[in-house]
């Protein structure tokens, strides 16, 4: 039997080995590379050598949504498996516009884990039990209070943010008219570039204008 080549992306070197000693008691499984960062995971990930990329959410240099979508781009042929400490429905949508098939929480990862991979290789989705749910109610219920769905991860304050960037202002102008620290508005800039995945004011205000926070 063919085993199916797994990359295991995660900063915590404890974590990525109490995930190998789970996936490599399988038969059907394989651990073939591991990475510490996003960045190490994009070279890792060639479909020469990996079937399954699995990839935690939160890794510096580049995070594992951005590796996603950089992984999609390049090896569509990959499946991809997301790995958050979060049950948050913003990171999983963006996970799924990156390209993941499915999203396992870490804190049931040892329950949930093999039965993910095993979907991913099938071409189906895995969500963890009771998120479905939970998304649906969570939808159900905005939508009855007439608020704005969530079409980003940013958070409202990183959105204002995003738009008066857009509009031109400067770090200084920002700070003063949301009565806060210039510091601060270069931690949220910092922040906002690194959850979507971009790197500089032009791509920032072709966001702005996608997501519909200024008019072109």
């Amino acid at each position: 039997m063919n085993k199916t080549r797994i990359l295991l992306a995660d900063d915590h070197a404890l974590v990525r080995h109490g995930l190998r000693l789970i996936i490599d008691a399988e038969p059907d499984l394989t651990v073939v590379a591991e990475a510490a960062d996003g960045a190490e995971a994009v070279e890792a990930a060639t479909p020469e050598e990996v079937d399954l990329a699995i990839l935690d959410i939160a890794m510096p240099r580049m995070t594992g949504i951005q590796a996603a979508r950089e992984i999609s781009r390049r090896a569509p042929g990959i499946r991809i498996l997301m790995l958050s400490m979060y049950d948050n429905e913003q990171y999983f949508f963006e996970s799924l516009k990156a390209g993941a098939s499915g999203y396992v929480l870490k804190s049931v990862a040892d329950r949930d884990l093999l039965e993910a991979c095993r979907a991913a290789i099938r071409g189906e989705p895995f969500l963890y039990p009771g998120a479905v749910t939970a998304l649906i109610r969570d939808y159900l219920q905005r939508d009855r209070q007439g608020e704005r769905l969530p079409e980003s991860i940013l958070t409202p304050r990183e959105e204002e943010i995003v738009k008066l960037i857009a509009e031109g202002n400067s770090a200084k102008e920002i700070a003063q008219t949301l009565v806060i620290s210039v510091k601060t508005v270069d931690r949220h800039r910092a922040n906002i570039l690194q959850k979507l995945g971009m790197r500089d004011r032009l791509e920032l205000t072709r966001y702005a204008i996608r997501a519909g926070l200024v008019e072109p």
